[in-house]
Protein backbone atom coordinates (compact mmCIF):
# COMPACT_ATOMS: atom_id res chain seq x y z
CA UNK A 1 0.00 0.00 0.00
CA UNK A 2 3.00 2.57 0.82
CA UNK A 3 4.35 2.16 -2.79
CA UNK A 4 1.22 2.18 -4.39
CA UNK A 5 0.44 5.36 -2.69
CA UNK A 6 4.13 6.67 -3.43
CA UNK A 7 3.63 5.68 -7.28
CA UNK A 8 0.14 7.45 -6.90
CA UNK A 9 1.56 10.83 -5.91
CA UNK A 10 4.75 10.78 -8.33
CA UNK A 11 2.16 9.88 -10.73
CA UNK A 12 -0.07 12.86 -9.80
CA UNK A 13 2.82 15.41 -9.83
CA UNK A 14 4.22 14.73 -12.83
CA UNK A 15 1.03 15.49 -14.71
CA UNK A 16 0.65 18.70 -12.52
CA UNK A 17 4.28 19.50 -13.59
CA UNK A 18 3.33 18.64 -17.23
CA UNK A 19 0.10 20.49 -17.32
CA UNK A 20 2.30 23.77 -15.66
CA UNK A 21 4.47 23.33 -18.02
CA UNK A 22 2.20 23.78 -21.26
CA UNK A 23 0.50 26.82 -19.73
CA UNK A 24 3.92 28.47 -18.28
CA UNK A 25 5.88 27.58 -21.28
CA UNK A 26 3.86 30.59 -23.69
CA UNK A 27 3.89 32.94 -20.92
CA UNK A 28 7.62 33.11 -20.06
CA UNK A 29 8.19 33.21 -24.48
CA UNK A 30 5.74 36.27 -24.35
CA UNK A 31 7.78 37.96 -21.13
CA UNK A 32 11.23 36.98 -22.89
CA UNK A 33 9.91 38.97 -26.37
CA UNK A 34 8.73 42.06 -24.72
CA UNK A 35 12.22 42.32 -23.14
CA UNK A 36 13.79 42.31 -26.70
CA UNK A 37 14.82 45.52 -28.48
CA UNK A 38 12.25 47.63 -30.33
CA UNK A 39 11.95 46.68 -33.68
CA UNK A 40 12.91 43.06 -33.45
CA UNK A 41 11.01 40.47 -34.68
CA UNK A 42 9.60 37.74 -32.34
CA UNK A 43 12.16 34.89 -31.72
CA UNK A 44 11.22 31.73 -33.56
CA UNK A 45 12.55 29.66 -30.82
CA UNK A 46 12.08 29.46 -27.17
CA UNK A 47 14.07 32.33 -25.60
CA UNK A 48 14.23 32.09 -21.94
CA UNK A 49 15.69 35.94 -20.99
CA UNK A 50 17.41 38.09 -23.88
CA UNK A 51 21.31 39.07 -23.46
CA UNK A 52 20.00 42.67 -22.71
CA UNK A 53 16.81 42.56 -21.60
CA UNK A 54 14.93 46.06 -22.54
CA UNK A 55 12.93 46.75 -19.30
CA UNK A 56 12.26 50.41 -20.98
CA UNK A 57 9.85 48.59 -23.00
CA UNK A 58 7.60 48.91 -20.18
CA UNK A 59 8.21 52.27 -19.92
CA UNK A 60 8.03 53.64 -23.55
CA UNK A 61 4.45 51.29 -24.03
CA UNK A 62 3.06 53.87 -21.35
CA UNK A 63 4.44 57.19 -22.87
CA UNK A 64 2.68 56.46 -26.34
CA UNK A 65 -0.55 55.66 -25.09
CA UNK A 66 -2.40 56.78 -21.83
CA UNK A 67 -2.40 53.14 -20.32
CA UNK A 68 -2.44 54.46 -17.03
CA UNK A 69 -5.57 56.20 -17.55
CA UNK A 70 -6.87 52.14 -19.77
CA UNK A 71 -5.72 50.44 -16.77
CA UNK A 72 -7.48 52.38 -14.23
CA UNK A 73 -10.50 52.45 -15.86
CA UNK A 74 -10.78 48.62 -16.14
CA UNK A 75 -10.01 48.02 -12.67
CA UNK A 76 -13.06 50.53 -11.84
CA UNK A 77 -15.60 48.25 -14.05
CA UNK A 78 -13.91 45.26 -12.15
CA UNK A 79 -14.39 46.54 -8.96
CA UNK A 80 -17.93 47.23 -9.46
CA UNK A 81 -19.21 44.23 -11.35
CA UNK A 82 -17.14 41.67 -9.52
CA UNK A 83 -19.31 41.95 -6.57
CA UNK A 84 -22.31 42.71 -8.09
CA UNK A 85 -21.99 39.63 -9.97
CA UNK A 86 -21.31 37.55 -6.96
CA UNK A 87 -24.50 38.88 -5.39
CA UNK A 88 -26.81 38.50 -8.41
CA UNK A 89 -25.46 35.32 -9.04
CA UNK A 90 -25.48 33.98 -5.65
CA UNK A 91 -28.82 35.11 -5.32
CA UNK A 92 -30.54 33.72 -8.51
CA UNK A 93 -29.15 30.13 -7.45
CA UNK A 94 -30.08 30.20 -3.93
CA UNK A 95 -33.58 30.78 -4.48
CA UNK A 96 -33.53 28.30 -7.72
CA UNK A 97 -32.06 25.79 -4.73
CA UNK A 98 -34.94 26.33 -2.40
CA UNK A 99 -37.45 26.40 -5.29
CA UNK A 100 -39.97 22.56 -5.71
CA UNK A 101 -38.46 20.59 -7.86
CA UNK A 102 -41.38 21.15 -10.66
CA UNK A 103 -40.77 24.87 -10.50
CA UNK A 104 -36.78 24.35 -10.53
CA UNK A 105 -36.30 22.52 -12.94
CA UNK A 106 -37.47 24.54 -16.19
CA UNK A 107 -35.41 27.48 -15.06
CA UNK A 108 -32.10 25.11 -14.90
CA UNK A 109 -32.66 24.38 -18.60
CA UNK A 110 -33.99 28.25 -19.31
CA UNK A 111 -30.00 29.01 -17.34
CA UNK A 112 -28.79 26.19 -20.05
CA UNK A 113 -30.50 27.62 -22.95
CA UNK A 114 -29.64 31.08 -22.25
CA UNK A 115 -25.44 30.27 -22.08
CA UNK A 116 -26.03 28.79 -25.91
CA UNK A 117 -27.39 32.30 -27.47
CA UNK A 118 -24.47 33.69 -28.85
CA UNK A 119 -23.13 37.04 -27.90
CA UNK A 120 -23.68 38.31 -31.19
CA UNK A 121 -27.51 38.31 -30.99
CA UNK A 122 -27.34 40.55 -28.60
CA UNK A 123 -25.30 43.27 -29.53
CA UNK A 124 -27.85 45.42 -31.49
CA UNK A 125 -30.60 45.16 -28.59
CA UNK A 126 -28.37 46.18 -26.00
CA UNK A 127 -27.01 49.19 -27.93
CA UNK A 128 -30.35 50.47 -28.35
CA UNK A 129 -31.44 49.55 -24.84
CA UNK A 130 -28.33 51.43 -23.62
CA UNK A 131 -28.76 54.04 -25.80
CA UNK A 132 -32.28 54.85 -24.14
CA UNK A 133 -30.67 54.60 -21.33
CA UNK A 134 -28.27 57.15 -21.65
CA UNK A 135 -25.39 54.78 -20.53
CA UNK A 136 -23.79 54.79 -24.39
CA UNK A 137 -20.09 55.93 -23.65
CA UNK A 138 -19.96 56.02 -19.95
CA UNK A 139 -18.20 53.30 -18.13
CA UNK A 140 -22.00 52.03 -16.36
CA UNK A 141 -22.65 50.38 -19.80
CA UNK A 142 -20.29 47.75 -18.79
CA UNK A 143 -21.15 47.71 -15.46
CA UNK A 144 -25.02 46.77 -16.67
CA UNK A 145 -24.46 43.18 -17.27
CA UNK A 146 -23.56 42.30 -13.85
CA UNK A 147 -26.68 43.52 -12.74
CA UNK A 148 -28.27 40.25 -14.52
CA UNK A 149 -25.65 37.59 -13.18
CA UNK A 150 -23.02 38.14 -16.14
CA UNK A 151 -23.13 34.63 -17.20
CA UNK A 152 -26.03 32.05 -16.59
CA UNK A 153 -23.01 29.80 -15.93
CA UNK A 154 -22.62 31.91 -12.71
CA UNK A 155 -26.10 31.34 -11.56
CA UNK A 156 -25.22 27.59 -12.11
CA UNK A 157 -22.50 27.02 -10.29
CA UNK A 158 -24.27 28.84 -7.11
CA UNK A 159 -27.22 26.86 -8.02
CA UNK A 160 -25.16 23.13 -7.56
CA UNK A 161 -23.25 24.71 -4.79
CA UNK A 162 -26.38 25.36 -2.83
CA UNK A 163 -28.21 22.00 -3.52
CA UNK A 164 -24.98 20.14 -2.29
CA UNK A 165 -25.68 21.97 1.42
CA UNK A 166 -27.93 19.94 3.35
CA UNK A 167 -31.25 20.98 3.62
CA UNK A 168 -31.43 20.58 7.65
CA UNK A 169 -28.70 23.30 8.09
CA UNK A 170 -31.11 25.56 6.04
CA UNK A 171 -34.64 24.60 7.67
CA UNK A 172 -32.75 24.70 11.43
CA UNK A 173 -32.00 28.61 10.58
CA UNK A 174 -35.26 28.75 9.35
CA UNK A 175 -36.68 27.66 12.27
CA UNK A 176 -34.55 29.83 14.49
CA UNK A 177 -36.58 32.70 12.91
CA UNK A 178 -34.09 33.79 9.82
CA UNK A 179 -35.15 34.92 6.52
CA UNK A 180 -34.13 34.13 3.54
CA UNK A 181 -31.85 36.91 3.32
CA UNK A 182 -30.46 36.45 6.50
CA UNK A 183 -29.85 32.20 5.54
CA UNK A 184 -28.15 33.10 2.64
CA UNK A 185 -25.64 35.47 4.35
CA UNK A 186 -24.81 33.07 6.84
CA UNK A 187 -25.50 30.07 6.14
CA UNK A 188 -25.10 29.51 2.45
CA UNK A 189 -22.36 31.80 1.64
CA UNK A 190 -19.78 30.84 4.09
CA UNK A 191 -19.98 27.20 2.82
CA UNK A 192 -19.88 28.30 -0.61
CA UNK A 193 -16.20 29.77 -0.49
CA UNK A 194 -14.77 27.66 -3.38
CA UNK A 195 -17.27 28.84 -5.45
CA UNK A 196 -17.25 32.59 -4.59
CA UNK A 197 -13.61 32.56 -5.13
CA UNK A 198 -14.17 30.75 -8.69
CA UNK A 199 -17.15 33.13 -9.79
CA UNK A 200 -15.05 36.04 -8.59
CA UNK A 201 -11.41 35.30 -10.73
CA UNK A 202 -14.00 34.24 -13.88
CA UNK A 203 -16.12 37.36 -13.73
CA UNK A 204 -12.67 39.18 -13.08
CA UNK A 205 -11.29 37.95 -16.33
CA UNK A 206 -14.36 38.47 -18.26
CA UNK A 207 -14.78 42.18 -17.57
CA UNK A 208 -10.60 42.68 -17.65
CA UNK A 209 -10.00 40.72 -20.91
CA UNK A 210 -13.76 42.51 -22.62
CA UNK A 211 -12.54 43.63 -25.86
CA UNK A 212 -16.06 44.12 -27.96
CA UNK A 213 -18.04 45.92 -25.36
CA UNK A 214 -16.11 48.26 -24.70
CA UNK A 215 -15.20 48.75 -28.19
CA UNK A 216 -19.20 48.64 -29.28
CA UNK A 217 -20.27 51.49 -26.35
CA UNK A 218 -17.23 54.01 -25.63
CA UNK A 219 -16.91 56.80 -28.19
CA UNK A 220 -14.33 59.11 -25.55
CA UNK A 221 -10.77 57.85 -25.35
CA UNK A 222 -10.71 58.93 -21.72
CA UNK A 223 -13.34 55.60 -21.16
CA UNK A 224 -11.18 53.23 -23.22
CA UNK A 225 -10.09 49.94 -21.15
CA UNK A 226 -6.80 48.50 -21.40
CA UNK A 227 -7.98 45.86 -24.19
CA UNK A 228 -9.05 49.21 -26.46
CA UNK A 229 -5.54 50.05 -25.56
CA UNK A 230 -3.40 47.79 -26.89
CA UNK A 231 -5.65 47.47 -29.66
CA UNK A 232 -4.70 51.24 -29.75
CA UNK A 233 -0.85 50.88 -29.31
CA UNK A 234 -0.96 47.81 -32.13
CA UNK A 235 -2.29 50.59 -34.55
CA UNK A 236 0.14 53.01 -33.73
CA UNK A 237 2.99 50.29 -35.06
CA UNK A 238 2.38 46.65 -35.64
CA UNK A 239 5.79 45.30 -36.44
CA UNK A 240 7.06 46.66 -33.12
CA UNK A 241 6.69 43.02 -31.38
CA UNK A 242 8.54 43.66 -28.43
CA UNK A 243 6.32 46.53 -27.42
CA UNK A 244 3.48 44.89 -28.40
CA UNK A 245 4.08 41.88 -26.36
CA UNK A 246 4.79 43.97 -23.37
CA UNK A 247 1.80 45.28 -23.54
CA UNK A 248 0.08 41.82 -23.53
CA UNK A 249 1.90 41.04 -20.15
CA UNK A 250 0.34 44.08 -18.56
CA UNK A 251 -2.54 42.91 -19.86
CA UNK A 252 -2.28 39.21 -18.46
CA UNK A 253 -0.17 39.91 -15.34
CA UNK A 254 -3.35 40.91 -12.71
CA UNK A 255 -5.23 38.18 -13.80
CA UNK A 256 -2.59 35.92 -13.21
CA UNK A 257 -1.69 37.47 -9.59
CA UNK A 258 -5.47 36.97 -9.06
CA UNK A 259 -5.20 33.04 -9.77
CA UNK A 260 -2.14 33.09 -7.30
CA UNK A 261 -3.65 34.75 -4.37
CA UNK A 262 -6.62 32.75 -4.55
CA UNK A 263 -6.06 29.31 -5.66
CA UNK A 264 -6.34 27.87 -2.38
CA UNK A 265 -9.35 28.88 -1.56
CA UNK A 266 -10.74 26.93 -4.86
CA UNK A 267 -10.02 24.03 -2.59
CA UNK A 268 -12.73 23.16 0.42
CA UNK A 269 -11.24 23.22 4.18
CA UNK A 270 -11.52 19.21 4.31
CA UNK A 271 -9.66 18.61 1.05
CA UNK A 272 -6.84 20.87 2.14
CA UNK A 273 -6.60 19.46 5.91
CA UNK A 274 -6.19 16.08 3.91
CA UNK A 275 -3.45 16.75 1.16
CA UNK A 276 -1.50 18.49 4.26
CA UNK A 277 -2.36 15.23 6.36
CA UNK A 278 -0.76 13.05 3.25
Amino acid sequence: MPARRALAALAYHTAALIAAAIFLVPLIWVLAASLRPPGLPLPRTLEWLPSQPAWSNYRRIFELVPLAQYALNSLMVVALAVPITIVIASWAGFAMAQLPARVRRPLVVLAVLLRMVPVTALWLTRFLLFKELMLIDTLWVLVVPALMGTNPFFVLLFYWTFRRIPRELFDSAQLDGAGPLPIWARVAMPLSRPTITAVSVLAFTVYWSDFINPLLYLKSESHYTLPVGLRVLQQMDRSDWPLLMAGVVVMAAPVLILFLLMQRYFWPEGRLAGIAGH
